[in-house]
């Protein structure tokens, strides 16, 4: 039951996002001769006015087939034939719903929690060998020069920290709060980082924050925050990958993200909402990047032709395009095989 709740939200993200191209387009007039959800052998097609509507074998994608898309087209209502801001809007319609879903999934993950976590310290506790500087009634401004808007932001930052230490192994963070109606900063924070036997090191919390008064206006302004909180945690981890902090082992394909789902489930409502959040809003932020094949890219090509007044050359967008989308066709298979590499040796659990 849980690998099938986890498939379905799964299903539910692409549909969202082709939905949002394929409403788009139909607003700006244009000729959608396909509306495909998953890859590979059609396993449905339901003839509509004008519009195949189509469900594949592998849920793991979608589509949005317009008349002129791929191919100049005299149809007046061909993609090609639209002025370049319409366009701009059908290529950008799909993450964006991707994040509006993620909007609105946050929304009950904030309305299921038992309590909402503000930036504002409420106790600060003494723990022997540390001397901290945070004060009750601090509200956390940022951390290591990155600012907070959520509590997850907080817990983000110092678990993902420049490594800087005292003498005695404790872990140093610099910190800007408010305090009095000023902002401060306070250099080298101190926090007590503890090894297990296994090598592994946990950062010792030293303090608690408040708890947020839940009513319609905070949990949307919160909503908007974890939103944006995690759109911005996507952007430092791709940041990360490009680095080469991150390599492909530590990567996850449909595989990997229908098991870590199926696995929330079991962990309650808030859980599984939480990460279904994440997924769509890294589909969201994922497809914005200028990758080829992706929606980024796409508008990439449109915001060129805006600024020359003219098109590039259909050609040489349908090689970057097919070219993009082998190489991610490739990533894809050996990220899936890893992922099913992880589920025989149980290295998701």
């Amino acid at each position: 039951m849980q690998i099938v709740i986890a498939i379905l939200a799964f299903c539910v993200i692409i549909i969202i996002h082709e939905l949002g191209h394929f409403t788009a387009a139909k607003l700006c007039g244009i000729q959608v001769n396909e509306f495909a959800i998953g890859m590979g052998p059609v396993i449905l097609r339901k003839k509509g006015k004008e519009t195949n509507y189509v469900i594949r074998l592998l849920p793991i994608g979608g589509s949005v087939s317009m008349e002129g898309e791929q191919d100049s087209s005299d149809n007046p209502r061909a993609f090609n034939r639209k002025p370049v801001w319409q366009r701009m809007i059908v290529i950008l319609a799909g993450p964006i719903m991707n994040l509006i879903l993620g909007f609105f999934v946050a929304m009950i993950y904030v309305c299921t929690i038992s309590n909402i976590g503000t930036t504002t310290v409420s106790v600060v506790n003494d723990i022997p060998g540390i001397t901290s500087q945070l004060m009750v009634g601090d509200e956390i401004v940022s951390v290591e020069n990155t600012t907070v808007w959520t509590t997850f932001d907080i817990q983000y930052k110092m678990q993902n920290n420049g490594g800087r230490t005292d003498e005695n192994g404790n872990l140093l963070l610099d910190f800007k709060v408010k305090r009095g109606g000023e902002v401060i900063t306070l250099k080298d924070v101190q926090f007590k980082v503890e090894t297990d036997d296994n090598g592994n090191s946990d950062v010792i919390y030293s303090f608690y924050v408040q708890p947020l008064e839940r009513n319609f206006l905070t949990v949307i302004e919160y909503s908007g925050r974890e939103t944006a909180s995690i759109s911005r945690m996507i952007m430092f981890t791709l940041a990360d990958l490009f680095k080469g902090k991150y390599g492909l082992k530590d990567l996850s394909g449909p595989v990997g993200t229908v098991t870590v789902v199926s696995q929330s489930v079991s962990y309650g409502l808030p859980s599984f909402c939480y990460l279904f959040a994440f997924i769509t809003i890294n589909v969201g932020v994922f497809n914005l990047l200028p990758i080829p094949a992706l929606d980024g890219c796409r508008f990439l090509f449109l915001l060129i032709e805006a600024i020359r007044r003219k098109p590039l050359k259909p050609e040489i967008e349908g090689v970057v395009h097919l070219v993009g989308f082998g190489l991610l066709m490739v990533l894809m298979l050996v990220v899936t095989f890893g992922d099913i590499s992880k589920l025989i040796s149980g290295g998701f659990n």
